[in-house]
């Protein structure tokens, strides 16, 4: 009747009891947690650990530039919250998390 399909026999394959699984079942899985630690987990950890670094060591005076891209100069420090200077007369009160960097000295000048 299969004229053109020939028939499989297909045979057992040896595989382990029900119940009981082998550590070659568990090589895969591990390797791709293994991979996503250090590919993906440690270096976000290693950017977060800087940035705190970086938060901490600001102080009064420093030129800043905070995530959205405004640049200013730090006039006062809270625990949670600073204050920067954007322009003369303007100050805004911005979270300490959002600097995203400490600039050079006289980085305001040249603007």
């Amino acid at each position: 009747m299969s004229f053109f399909i020939s028939d499989a026999m297909a045979e057992a394959a040896a595989a382990p009891p029900a119940g009981q699984m082998g550590f070659e079942s568990l090589i895969f899985p591990l390797g791709l947690i293994f991979l996503l630690y250090f590919f993906m987990i440690r270096p976000q950890l290693k950017r977060q650990k800087e940035h705190k670094k970086l938060v901490n060591s600001i102080t009064k005076g420093d030129e800043v530039q905070t995530e959205g891209g405004i640049l200013g100069k730090v006039t006062a420090l809270g625990d949670n919250y600073a204050q920067i200077e954007i322009a003369k007369g303007v100050e805004i009160k911005i979270r300490r998390h959002s600097i995203l960097g400490v600039m050079p000295k006289g980085t305001m000048k040249e603007l």
